[in-house]
């Protein structure tokens, strides 16, 4: 099967022949039909995470939001079947830790993260496989296409499970969200659907005015305001109610903790690149004087899909709206080393294998 390889970090991907897959007992193999392309993948390519003993090894399959087609199943697997239409979050539980049975399989014990470690090859591919199938794989409901659960990945489902799970969004607070790429977008129309007022920072034209198309009350360009929290603070009378850095800069996470009103809740998104290397200073003084809470958030679990299909079926969110390319395998490495000068927008899909 064809499939994309990093063979050195920042350089183009090599499409390449690979075995295809073969499912373990507890696994499936699923033919991909559509795959995000996201800024996690850009992080792998750039070869960081290095900081965190994270970073992806030379010679991995990226790629870690696909939607497909169960082509074979293992032995021990009896709740899926050859020909259903699925979905595969990124963050693989075992099914059976701690963590999973009690609802927090996004942070599994003895977990794996499709498309970053060697043990779980990526969906930049025609086919992937997914270990502990019964418990990672999500049905696709009638109706949504493939690239739309795609454009869910990792980025929507992320945005979600940090505004609906790690902080409470209640109609009528203020969100605002800084950096306004594909999981900055898909924040921006969350908190929109959840009744909240959202305020969207960036500092290029288009990706706020494709913040203001899927749901942004205001918008603030950072490279013409001399102070993103104050203008926050005029623009929200008084301060967010949750911010969320949805970029990784240093800037970024200070802003966000720095926009929050008495009491607010930063959530962290963004992965932080070789400038931070994993560590930011914070305002700990100010946050401890007006009861700041700071959250971390990675992806969602499996078990809790079902509440953010049901709004999809309910037609509260779009994550197809946020599609703003459909390319090709062989594009992956041009639309990576765009994503390094910011020349992108919303959410693109790889549908062409």
């Amino acid at each position: 099967m064809r499939a994309a390889v990093l063979e050195a970090y920042g350089e183009p991907l090599r499409i390449e022949s690979r075995p295809r897959p073969e499912p373990d007992p507890h696994g499936v193999v699923v033919d991909v039909e559509a795959c995000g392309v996201c800024r996690s993948d850009w992080h792998s390519w750039q070869g960081h995470g290095e900081w965190a003993d994270d970073q992806v090894p030379i010679g991995q399959v990226l790629g870690h939001e696909p939607a497909g087609v169960v082509a074979e199943v293992g032995d021990r697997v009896d709740a899926l079947a050859a020909g259903d239409r699925v979905a595969v979050p990124f963050n693989l539980g075992d099914g059976s830790c701690h963590e999973c049975v009690n609802g927090h399989g996004n942070v599994c014990e003895d977990g794996y993260a499709l498309g970053f470690e060697a043990d779980v090859p990526g969906a930049f591919a025609e086919a992937v496989h997914v270990p502990h199938a019964e418990y990672n794989v999500v049905s696709l409901p009638d109706g949504v296409a493939f690239e739309e659960m795609a454009a869910l990945g990792c980025r929507y489902v992320t945005a979600f499970h940090a505004l609906s799970h790690r902080v409470d969004v209640d109609a009528g607070d203020w969100i605002a969200v800084h950096g306004c790429g594909g999981l900055g977008l898909a924040a921006v129309q969350i908190a929109s659907a959840l009744g909240a007022g959202v305020v969207a920072v960036d500092v290029r034209d288009d990706p706020l005015a494709f913040a203001r198309d899927v749901g942004a009350n205001e918008t603030v360009d950072a490279s013409e305001v001399e102070d993103v929290p104050a203008a926050i603070d005029a623009l929200t009378d008084g301060g967010a109610h949750v911010s969320v850095d949805a970029l990784g800069r240093a800037e970024t996470c200070r802003n966000s903790v720095r926009c929050l009103r008495s009491r607010g809740e930063h959530v962290q998104l963004g992965l932080t690149t070789d400038d931070e290397r994993g560590e930011v200073a914070l305002p700990v003084d100010e946050m401890t004087r007006w009861d700041v809470t700071f959250h971390g958030s990675r992806g969602m679990p499996p078990t809790r899909y079902d509440e953010l299909l049901r709004l999809l079926d309910a037609g509260r969110l779009d994550p197809g709206a946020l599609v703003s390319k459909r390319v090709a395998l062989a594009d992956v490495s041009d639309r990576l080393a765009a994503m390094t000068t910011y020349d992108t927008a919303g959410i693109e899909v790889v549908t062409e294998f």
